[in-house]
């Protein structure tokens, strides 16, 4: 009976340790903006899963497969880094579409298991536009180094969603 205590005992000194060893936890990000344009203007260049051309992070959008569930494709940054894609829910009457990221180095873009939403909902003559996403942070294994920690990979995100939707409304308002 003592010998079971002691190993009781220390299984509860070692919870904390096993706690504190999680490793990485899901991420969220959303943001919105307010386009002073209709929905339908506004969800015809959304809503094409294969131009993403109105993203200044983006000089190059290759693609198949259309606005098809299971439609791919491939996002190219100025450095030259791609990012595979492919459209896992899409609502035209809903103005709604899904996508996940299938590979991406972490140097390109520090998440890994990335799924994101993009929704254009009407508002009498103007529209609003939510963009969310969750990922896991690009290191995979507990003590990340910086550039691939949680924080690094929710400010990266919200650095895409921030300066796509900013240039999204620019371009539809005209600005």
């Amino acid at each position: 009976m003592v010998r079971w205590f002691a190993s009781l005992l220390a299984l509860v000194a070692l919870m904390p340790a096993a706690a504190d060893a999680h490793g990485p936890t899901r991420q969220k990000v959303s943001e919105t903006v307010e386009i002073n344009a209709p929905a339908d203007k506004v969800w015809e260049v959304v809503g094409n899963f294969q131009d993403m051309s109105w993203h200044p992070a983006f000089v190059k959008t290759e693609g198949t497969g259309g606005n098809d569930v299971g439609a791919t494709r491939t996002l190219t940054v100025a450095s030259g880094g791609q990012i595979f894609e492919k459209l896992s829910k899409y609502d035209a009457a809903k103005k709604s579409l899904a996508y996940e990221i299938t590979e991406v180095d972490v140097k390109v873009v520090p998440v890994t298991n990335y799924s994101a939403h993009i929704t254009v909902t009407p508002d009498g003559d103007k529209s609003k536009v939510e963009w969310r996403s969750a990922f896991y942070r690009g290191f995979v294994n507990n003590d990340p180094p910086p550039e691939l920690s949680d924080e690094a990979a929710v400010k990266a995100i919200t650095d895409v969603f921030q300066t796509g939707l900013a240039a999204l409304k620019k371009k539809l308002e005209g600005g």
